[in-house]
């Protein structure tokens, strides 16, 4: 999956001293792109937008 254009935000659930922080990339079309921020040339995981939807939705509940 090529992540090259990927535009990658932190998430509004990681905490602000720079720790445990996870970046989603949600501007390609057909994917969204999970890694963590403190490893971004590392590995990522890639999600459908309706898998990713429907995670986000089960977390929020949580």
């Amino acid at each position: 999956m090529d992540l090259s254009n990927a535009i990658w935000r932190k998430s509004s659930r990681s905490g602000s001293g720079g720790g445990n922080c996870v970046e989603v990339a949600d501007n390609l079309v057909g994917v969204v792109g999970v890694r963590d921020s403190k490893d971004p040339s590392g590995p990522a995981l890639t999600f459908d937008p309706q898998t990713w939807k429907a995670f986000v939705g089960f977390a929020k509940r949580a």
